[in-house]
C-alpha cells in the first residue's frame, strides 16, 4: 500500500510538472506574459537572448537557488523538490521543440507558428492569460499536494525573510513585482532588445498582474479546496431535540452541545456548535426556525475544518500556500 502511494505521489509530481510546463509553453511564453517568479524572469531574458530557451534560463536560476538554499538556509531539500525543480525546465524545452516547426520559430516563440498555427491566440490575450495561468496554478498545486515545490522564488522569499526580516508573503510579492517591472522595461519598452524600435507592448504588464493573481488563487484552491464550509452557532432557551435529530439523522453529522447562560439574564441556555457544507446551511436555518423562531443564530465561514468527516490534520512537513 505504501509503495502504491509513493508511486502515485511521484506520478502526481510528474503530471503537475507537465501541466505547469504546458501552461507556459502554449499559453504564456508565446505572448510575453510575465507571471512573476523564476520562469517570468526567464521569459524576459529570452527576449534579450532568443537563442536560449525559457526552460534553460529556468535551470540557470533554479540550480544556484537550490544550492543557496542549502548553504544559507540549511534546508534539507527533498528528492521530490529537486526532481520537480529539474524536471519542469526539461519538459518546457521538450514541449517547445515539439510545438514549433524550426529553430527560427522556436527562437521567436512565434504564436502564428505554434502547433502549425492552430493555437494562435494573439487576438485573444485575456483568454490565453486565463487558460495559461489556470494551468500553471493547477500544475503547481498538484506538485505541492505531493509534498514538493518547484523551488525558484520560494527560496528567494525565504532568504529575504531570514536575512532582511521581510514577511514571506511580502517577499514573494516583492519578487514577483520586481520581475514584472523587469518585463515592463524589456518587453514593454524594448530596453536592451535587439529591435528597440518594436511596437510598445507595455499593456502586457497588466496581463502579467492578472496572471499572478489567477495562479495564486488556483494554487490555493487545488491545495485547500473550496473552503465553503460554514460554522454555525445556535443559542436557544429551549431543548432543540428536533434540531439535534435533524443534524444526526438527516445530515448524518454531529455537533457539540455547550451548556451556557445569558450574560444579562443569567438564564440557562442551550448552544450548539456545528460545521456544515454551504449547501446544508439553508436546511439547518429552516429547521432552526421550525424548532425555535427566536433562536440566536450565527453563520460564518470556517477557514479550515479537520476531523472525522472532514479533512485530516496536516503532517508536520506538509506545505500550504496560505
Amino acid at each position: 500500500m505504501e509503495t502504491k502511494q509513493t508511486v502515485l505521489s511521484w506520478g502526481g509530481i510528474l503530471l503537475g510538472c507537465f501541466i505547469l510546463a504546458a501552461g507556459f509553453v502554449f499559453f504564456i511564453n508565446p505572448y510575453n506574459i510575465v507571471p512573476g517568479g523564476v520562469y517570468g524572469a526567464s521569459i524576459v531574458l529570452h527576449n534579450l537572448f532568443p537563442s536560449v530557451q525559457v526552460g534553460t534560463f529556468g535551470y540557470m536560476f533554479d540550480i544556484p537557488l537550490l544550492i543557496l538554499s542549502v548553504a544559507l538556509l540549511g534546508s534539507k531539500l527533498g528528492g521530490r523538490t529537486i526532481a520537480a525543480a529539474l524536471t519542469t525546465p526539461l519538459l518546457m524545452n521538450l514541449l517547445s521543440k515539439l510545438a514549433y516547426p524550426d529553430k527560427e520559430a522556436l527562437h521567436a516563440l512565434d504564436p502564428a507558428r505554434l502547433l502549425g498555427g492552430n493555437l494562435d491566440l494573439s487576438d485573444h490575450l485575456m483568454l490565453t492569460c486565463v487558460i495559461g495561468s489556470a494551468l500553471i496554478g493547477i500544475g503547481t498545486g498538484i506538485v505541492v499536494r505531493n509534498q514538493a515545490t518547484t523551488g525558484g522564488s520560494d527560496i528567494v522569499g525565504m532568504l529575504l525573510q531570514k536575512y532582511f526580516h521581510v514577511r514571506f508573503s511580502h517577499a514573494i510579492l516583492f519578487v514577483d513585482g520586481a520581475v514584472v517591472c523587469f518585463g515592463l522595461a524589456v518587453i514593454g519598452f524594448g530596453v536592451g532588445t535587439p529591435d528597440d524600435g518594436a511596437q510598445s507592448s507595455w499593456h502586457l504588464s497588466f496581463y502579467s498582474l492578472i496572471s499572478i493573481f489567477i495562479i495564486s488563487r488556483v494554487i490555493a484552491y487545488i491545495i485547500n479546496g473550496e473552503k465553503n464550509d460554514k460554522l454555525i452557532f445556535v443559542i436557544s432557551d429551549k431543548r432543540m431535540t428536533e434540531l439535534n435529530e435533524y443534524i444526526l439523522k438527516d445530515l448524518d453529522r454531529t455537533a457539540t452541545y455547550i451548556k451556557s447562560s445569558g450574560l444579562y439574564s443569567g438564564a440557562d441556555k442551550e448552544m450548539l456548535f456545528l460545521v456544515v457544507s454551504y449547501k446544508e446551511v439553508a436546511g439547518v436555518k429552516l429547521k432552526i426556525k421550525q424548532v425555535d423562531p427566536r433562536a440566536f443564530v450565527v453563520v460564518t465561514d470556517a477557514y479550515d475544518t479537520f476531523g472525522e468527516g472532514w479533512k485530516q490534520l496536516p503532517s508536520p512537513n506538509e506545505i500550504t500556500p496560505e
